[in-house]
């Protein structure tokens, strides 16, 4: 069967078929999972993402292709967990973004938009790896654009990109030594080529095998286990455990190390219908008790508790099948408060920053950066869980500025995006933000605020470049101003000096220095003693940031 252009509805079967060809094959790329960490969630993470991705646009089922691919995209973000979703969310969002004004495709747009996916994937990850779910992407779109000059058939384009997603999946172990060592191909690789597999099906009329499909949504589970264990009461005496508790649990380090098997087991003894999905940054929880906060302080112990829900079964019960209400104890299951007029969320990395952002106001941080991007529903279930009338959302990183105004729009809450794009930005906004003025008074000052602050990062190279006159070396460090690499060095100290020299004029005031995990205390004392020295009217602030990549971040006013 051979296609030469592809409709909406035609698009959708791909994604379906390839989201269950990943569904059913995702216990198998788990068990690939080596790198950058051997946690062997890749599979899971990647199928919860895809599986949401799937779900709206089962939801959306129209023959209008970029309408398809829009929610597509949004199903996508709304669900992307771990890397390995993030990654393939950014994929699919630069495909969907590349052919949403599209009623059909041709299969030059076809290739053209699965390479404008692979640019938007680069772009969105700070370091990337060859070796990974990225070269697959980019080896394969490749091929799809060479092809595409002379193949019109999509069908055949897609075998071709297919093929070529297969041989690059082969070469990752020649790029990642600890693949070769461990005798692994690359899994997020493995989970792609799995969804073109899919992909390919649909466009040749095939079938894949459908059988042992791996459930994974929450939703669909706790459907089940109240079907299984609720409704198969006759009577409501019998409930054992009355309270359906769901919540999630965002991890803090500071609190008890997160052990899957050791948390599951501890929760079983608190009641039954246990469900337990986890990853790197959260755990959802789902459970029968007849105590719930027993378990929520249980829960609390790893980390920060949000998006709680306890109803009472009994009474549902009851309702459900006439009864008369047994004597039982009225509570209060209502955790709602009453909203408050203004709630703040920012995004950070580092956990100084988190608490430097708290400390000036913000009501919620979530945790996020230029490799970490929260997904849209981290965002969405930030602006529920801060209960306010009027959210102000900080994204502090230009790769979050689109995660966030799509939150905006897919809630119904009054929703504030300040756009900005560094941490000192997001500072700055936040210290002009008047709690006594009326929403369409707050825009004006914050937005402003944006604009009075010089942003500075000091990180390092990762490939050998020349940008704007500037000779860069692999591993040299890059001094940044307001997003422009302005000066390089082979030391991280000397590089510090003369970016702070470059951005520091007579009429500033205050030089704030935020130290990164890459510095160490000693460094940041030289640092400090050179700007007391060259700028003796600069009033200095260090606050240790303790953030990834970037080992310090400036703000200057």
């Amino acid at each position: 069967m051979s296609k030469t252009t592809l409709d909406g509805k035609q698009f959708a079967e791909m994604i379906l078929q390839g989201a269950n060809h990943l569904s059913n094959n995702a216990k198998l790329v788990d068990a690939l999972n080596v790198f950058p960490v051997p946690d062997g969630d890749t599979g899971t993470n990647m199928n919860l993402s895809m599986t949401s991705g799937a779900k709206e646009v089962k939801n959306n089922l129209v023959d209008h292709i970029g309408k398809v691919g829009n929610a597509l995209s949004k199903g996508l973000l709304m669900g992307a967990r771990g890397n390995s979703g993030v990654i393939l969310s950014q994929l699919f969002r630069g495909f969907s973004k590349s052919i949403e004004a599209k009623a059909t495709i041709d299969a030059a747009e076809f290739a053209a938009a699965l390479q404008a996916g692979v640019d938007t994937a680069y772009k969105a990850v700070m370091k990337p790896v060859e070796g990974t779910i990225l070269t697959v992407a980019k080896d394969a779109a490749r091929a799809a654009v060479r092809a595409s000059e002379t193949e019109s058939s999509i069908t055949s384009l897609m075998e071709i990109t297919l093929k070529e997603a297969e041989a690059s999946l082969k070469r990752t172990p020649d790029l990642l030594p600890v693949l070769k060592e461990v005798g692994v191909v690359d899994s997020g690789g493995q989970g792609l080529v799995f969804v073109y597999e899919g992909f390919l099906a649909v466009l040749r009329g095939e079938k894949l095998e459908t059988s042992n499909v791996v459930t994974t949504s929450m939703d669909e589970l706790v459907s089940a286990e109240h079907h299984k264990s609720v409704q198969s009461h006759i009577n409501t005496e019998d409930i054992e455990f009355g309270y359906c508790t769901e919540f999630m649990v965002r991890f803090e380090h500071k609190k008890t190390p997160f052990n899957e098997e050791t948390f599951r087991n501890d929760l079983s003894r608190f009641g039954d219908s246990l469900l337990v999905i986890a990853d790197d940054e959260l755990a959802k929880v789902h459970i029968h008790a007849e105590y719930p906060g027993e378990v929520l302080s249980y829960g609390q112990k790893y980390g920060n508790l949000i998006n709680m829900k306890i109803e009472n079964m009994r009474q549902q019960h009851t309702d459900i099948v006439g009864e008369k209400p047994q004597s039982i104890t009225s509570v209060n299951t209502d955790l709602k408060k009453e909203k408050n007029k203004y709630g703040i969320v920012a995004v950070s990395m580092g956990k100084g920053i988190a608490e430097l952002f708290r400390s000036i106001g913000a009501n919620t941080v979530i945790e996020g950066g230029q490799t970490m991007n929260p997904s849209t529903e981290d965002i969405v279930k930030a602006i529920h869980d801060v209960n306010a009338e009027n959210i102000i959302i900080l994204p502090n990183n230009s790769n979050i500025v689109m995660a966030a105004e799509q939150a905006a729009s897919v809630v119904e809450d009054n929703v504030i995006v300040i756009p900005s794009k560094t941490v000192p930005q997001g500072m700055a906004a936040l210290l002009a933000f008047n709690p006594t003025a009326e929403p369409e008074e707050v825009v004006g000052p914050m937005s402003e605020a944006l604009k009075h602050v010089k942003s500075g990062q000091i990180t390092y190279a990762v490939r050998d470049t020349n940008i704007d006159g500037l000779d860069i070396s692999k591993g040299d460090f890059m001094g940044i101003s307001n997003g422009k690499i302005v000066i390089t060095d082979n030391d991280q100290l000397s590089a510090s000096k003369k970016l702070l020299t470059e951005m520091i004029s007579e009429e500033d005031e205050i030089l704030t220095i935020i130290q990164g995990e890459d510095a160490s205390d000693q460094e940041t004392e030289l640092l400090l003693k050179f700007v007391e020295e060259t700028f003796e009217e600069v009033e200095v602030e260090v606050h240790k940031g303790d953030q990834p990549l970037y080992s310090y971040i400036f703000s200057v006013e």
